[in-house]
């Protein structure tokens, strides 16, 4: 059998094998930030609000409690997300600026480094050194090549300090929006909007499962579990206060 009839037979398995052999996507994509930022607006007015219904207060007092919540913890998602990717992006830029002058400076002694790289990893000497030589021949190819392996990232896809605030921003409120928004409806009592809430935390719970790979119901069952307890305990506590105060 000659060689491209034993490639043609190969073909069909290696094209099974790609289309078959993927994996998730372990750091979660933009799924995660945006599931767990919903998760939190949804959690921590849930609490506030129920920690305030807990003092017998008004229902006017409620509502403005809640919007108040949702604003004060989206900007504050937003600002703090923004200054946390701005920061990483700055450091990688500045290490960035490291390696592309010692690659200006000691070209020669970062080829060494590069091949030694590639002959740690299995690689023989003579094509280790003839892949990095062909890699760093183009200064910009080899800087993204050193990044790469040393530092660990891809300078062509840094994080956006402004995509990273308006997503947070944006997931934080829909969360936060969730029990204020049966008060809005006209809703009186606590009860629709902890309902509707907890719907939301199972809801928000069974998404995660996509990442973490656990079954859905375990994952929506979890996060109600403790986003209900900390409504329970906000709320009595609410109600201590209310009675201590009053």
């Amino acid at each position: 059998m000659s060689v491209m009839e034993i490639m043609d037979a190969a073909a069909p398995t290696h094209v099974a094998h790609r289309d078959n052999h993927t994996h998730r996507d372990v750091n979660g994509g933009w799924l995660r930030p945006a599931v767990f930022g919903a998760m939190d607006g949804l959690v921590s007015n849930l609490a506030l609000m129920t920690g305030v219904a807990g003092g017998a207060v008004s229902q006017q007092t409620i509502i403005i409690t809640g919007l108040a919540g949702l604003a004060a913890g989206a900007f504050s998602m937003a600002a703090g997300e923004y200054t946390s990717v701005a920061s990483q992006r700055e450091l990688v830029q500045a290490e960035l600026a490291i390696e592309r002058a010692e690659l200006r400076k000691h070209p020669k002694d970062e080829l060494d480094e590069l091949a030694a790289l590639y002959e740690s990893r299995g690689v023989e000497p003579a094509l280790a050194r003839k892949v990095a030589e062909q890699l760093s021949s183009d200064p910009e190819q080899a800087l993204e090549i050193h990044a790469r392996e040393e530092l660990g990232i891809d300078p062509s896809d840094l994080p956006s300090p402004a995509v990273a605030a308006i997503s947070s921003f944006g997931s934080f409120a829909l969360g936060a929006l969730l029990p204020v928004l049966p008060y809005l409806l006209g809703a009186s009592a606590i009860w629709p909007a902890l309902l509707l809430a907890l719907v939301g935390l199972f809801a928000c719970g069974a998404v995660v499962a996509r990442v973490t790979a656990r079954s859905w119901w375990f994952s929506g069952l979890r996060q109600l579990a403790l986003g209900g307890a900390a409504a329970g305990v906000t709320y009595a506590l609410g109600a201590l206060f209310g009675t201590v105060v009053g």
